[in-house]
């Protein structure tokens, strides 16, 4: 059995609300018109009945030879005039002076005068001869006694007529209240039906728990920015890795520091805090969607990896070298210059060792070692003379090699770029390891230099030194720059101290 839809709910319950305040609201007009049509009839019988009663007509009539003959056709005129349906004179007996039916004159009035009697005006609704009526006695008062009684009445038909009058508009007007009401629920639920997409609360809720458990467990960070830029959803890996606060949602993202971040239309790297994020994002009619991912071990791997084929192209390049000084070395022996050979053999096997020796007697760290040496053959291939500093002296302390690749392998790659020599000093200082890149080139001279973005390059990304800020922050060092010389300095762990 299909469940009714969350539209089909709410148009029935607002049918059933419409149709029982109109039908409510129906019944109530309907008894207050019965009031209203009641009380006017009554009010109007009396008005005319002591309107007749204080007639001087009627007193001069009564006093006279022959009461009849002068009352009935002032009696008769007035009924016209006024609309009612009888208006009877009579003794204080009840014997009838007048009467719409000539017939019943002289006979007794139906109903009760004993209130009238004693000098009180009222109403009733009693059956007479012209049928059930609302009717008013007044009495004729003359020289302090009652002489005479005055009865006004319409008939309870003519009351029931009024009556059917005003309740077919009622039906009318509230038919058309129900019209309107159940055409503007329709409208309503109309609409929440498309926007709801035909769903019953079973469904929506479902819906929205998978979409909560989803948003909260997914580890990509995902946001929704408004077209005014204000956030209006985050989930917990977002919080996370952007370093939101619990009331982000409904701020706006320059207020959250984020505006260059949240508001790009293209993947690209950012660095925010500690962390190197991907962020990425894509523009929907609800605004931007933008999915962030933590690349920070990834860049570190990277740093790394470009270290260790820097190494290999550093390999390669010796290796082409050598083959090439082979050849030399085999022409001279077939020359017959035997001497020429093996001394021109020894020179290169002596540079080549002594720089491996220089190397790996200043740095015993192997994965800096390494990035060193891959770094030299690359900065020789480009004319550039990398040297490592006499007083270089450093051993494995502990530091997480990744970032240590990251931070020394930017500083030379920046410095080999902008110069023709570059010096490389590492040494533990006083519970700290130092890192000093030196360079003739001609220096930074931006304070913005650490941000992402900046470059010197018309074709770089600005991420390097970028990258280097970063990475120092997470080992809790400082880094200082004095025209073209990179001072790091991070603090060693106290285990090898």
């Amino acid at each position: 059995m299909r469940r009714w839809s969350l539209a089909g709910q709410m148009l029935l319950l607002q049918l059933v609300v419409v149709a029982v305040a109109v039908a409510g609201g129906a019944v109530l007009e309907s008894v207050l018109a019965r009031e209203v049509v009641g009380g006017q009839a009554a009010a109007t019988s009396q008005a005319v009945a002591l309107s007749v009663a204080a007639s001087p007509d009627v007193r001069a009539a009564l006093a006279g030879p022959s009461p009849t003959a002068r009352l009935q056709p002032y009696a008769e005129r007035v009924r016209l005039d006024t609309g009612v349906d009888f208006v009877t004179i009579m003794k204080p007996d009840g014997t009838r002076y007048t009467h719409p039916n000539p017939a019943e004159i002289g006979r007794r009035f139906l109903g009760h005068t004993e209130q009238a009697l004693r000098g009180h005006a009222f109403t009733e609704t009693y059956t007479g001869t012209l049928g059930p009526s609302v009717r008013a006695v007044v009495p004729v008062r003359a020289g302090g006694s009652v002489t005479a009684l005055v009865s006004v009445g319409i008939k309870v038909e003519k009351v029931s007529a009024e009556l059917f009058v005003i309740l077919v508009w009622t039906g009318l007007i509230t038919a058309l209240a129900l019209g309107l009401g159940a055409g503007g629920t329709w409208l309503v639920t109309s609409r929440l039906r498309r926007q709801t997409h035909g769903l019953g609360p079973l469904e929506l809720s479902r819906i929205h728990e998978h979409h909560d458990a989803v948003l909260h467990a997914v580890r990509e960070g995902l946001l929704l920015v408004g077209r005014d830029g204000t956030l209006t959803l985050c989930n917990d890996a977002a919080r996370q890795l952007l370093d939101l606060p619990e009331d982000a949602e409904g701020r706006h993202v320059a207020d959250l520091g984020l505006a260059d971040v949240l508001t790009t239309r293209e993947e690209r790297v950012h660095l925010v805090g500690e962390r190197v994020l991907a962020v990425n994002s894509a523009a929907s009619r609800l605004g931007t969607v933008v999915t962030v991912r933590d690349h920070t071990e990834l860049q570190a791997l990277a740093g790394q990896l470009d270290a260790e084929r820097g190494f290999a192209e550093a390999l390669r390049s010796a290796a082409h070298e050598a083959a090439n000084r082979l050849h030399t070395v085999i022409t001279l022996v077939e020359l017959g210059r035997t001497e020429q050979a093996v001394a021109f053999g020894t020179a290169e096997l002596r540079a080549a060792q002594e720089l491996t020796d220089q190397v790996m007697a200043a740095v015993r760290e192997p994965v800096l070692a390494a990035l060193l040496l891959g770094k030299s053959a690359e900065a020789a291939e480009r004319g550039v003379e990398l040297v490592i500093s006499p007083d270089s002296d450093l051993d494995d302390l502990g530091v997480d090699p990744r970032e240590l690749v990251t931070i020394l392998g930017n500083l030379i790659d920046n410095a080999v770029d902008a110069a023709s020599r570059v010096e490389v000093c590492l040494r533990a200082d006083e519970g700290e390891l130092l890192i000093r890149v030196a360079d003739d080139g001609p220096g930074l001279t931006s304070a913005e230099a650490f941000r992402r973005g900046w470059t010197t390059k018309g074709d770089g990304h600005g991420l390097g030194l970028a990258l280097v800020g970063q990475a120092v922050r997470r080992l809790g060092g400082a880094i200082d720059v004095e025209g073209s010389v990179f001072t790091v300095r991070l603090p060693v762990p106290e285990r090898v101290r």
